[in-house]
């Protein structure tokens, strides 16, 4: 019998949390949400490229109720001349976030003044319209150096992009440069490069904290740039400040030796302890003397 009663609880449970999804989906009207569909594209240190789409449902009658779309397909077009390829598809996650990552030997169509227009698109249903953001781009690299330059802790910064022979041609644009902590990156400075320059020397701080190895992560970054985008390079170098590790002393039981004050308590204990047994045997010895006495006047 046990096991029949656990299947109609089961049952029941189950019916229960049907009733209660059922009752949160009427209470849910698209008409009553406003959709925040957000696209970016980062180039990432190994030149791939991660599109993400944060897709979302904002309350007309307080904004700061905020419901993630869940299970919405995001198709990633790369679009020109009317035209659109098709580079991946993905779906958002209970967090309504969307990402697909672009391998690096990804062939882009780009337009004649060379810009990739890379479309991030729901295409609806019946409950939710459809969506389109695009993002339009020109492809940019960057490249990190961490060396000593007269003992100088120097990072070089290089910026550039490619013409269609494949040379390197210089461009204007300003960077920041980070380090990773224990939280979040930490800012160190920051830059530019303009007038035909390709590379920029930045004279790296000497008092950071770095990990266990005394290592640090430098991040190179571009940050939502018109023309570029958002861009990451990074790179290591043992250039934290060096960690002094004392070795404290463990005192126990077992050790060779032990704190003075443990020898004092030890003893003063000792010295009672002693002192009370001769006491006792002096008193006993009294006490006979006494008993013998009192017998022989007797």
């Amino acid at each position: 019998m046990k096991p029949n009663r656990f299947k109609y609880r089961f049952i029941f449970y189950l019916i229960v949390i049907l009733l209660s999804t059922n009752s949160i989906s009427q209470d849910f009207k698209a008409e009553d949400y406003g959709m925040l569909f957000n696209f970016k594209s980062i180039k990432q240190p190994d030149n791939t490229r991660l599109l993400e789409v944060s897709f979302n449902a904002r309350s007309e009658a307080d904004s700061k109720v905020i419901i993630p779309i869940y299970g919405a397909e995001i198709k990633f077009l790369n679009a020109v001349d009317n035209k659109d390829e098709v580079i991946g598809t993905s779906k958002t996650s209970k967090d309504g976030i969307a990402k697909f990552i672009v391998p690096e030997n990804f062939k882009y169509l780009k337009d004649k003044e060379g810009n990739i227009n890379i479309v991030a698109r729901f295409e609806g249903t019946d409950a939710i319209d459809s969506e389109e953001e695009i993002i339009t781009l020109k492809d940019v690299h960057l490249e990190l150096e961490l060396k000593e330059i007269d003992s100088v802790k120097t990072a070089i910064a290089k910026i550039y992009t490619l013409n269609n022979l494949g040379e390197e041609i210089p461009v204007e644009a300003d960077f920041s440069l980070y380090v990773n902590s224990m939280f979040a990156k930490f800012k160190i400075g920051e830059g530019s490069v303009s007038d035909g320059e390709f590379e920029y020397h930045f004279e790296f701080p000497t008092d950071l904290p770095g990990d266990i190895n005394d290592e640090l992560t430098v991040f190179l970054m571009i940050e939502d740039h018109d023309e570029f985008g958002n861009v990451v390079q990074m790179k290591k170098a043992k250039w934290g400040m060096t960690h002094t590790h004392k070795k404290e002393k463990k005192l126990a039981l077992w050790t060779k030796s032990a704190p003075i004050w443990m020898y004092v308590v030890l003893t003063i204990l000792l010295v009672g302890v002693w002192a009370n047994y001769f006491y006792t045997m002096v008193n006993l010895f009294k006490i006979k003397n006494e008993g013998d006495q009192f017998e022989s006047r007797l």
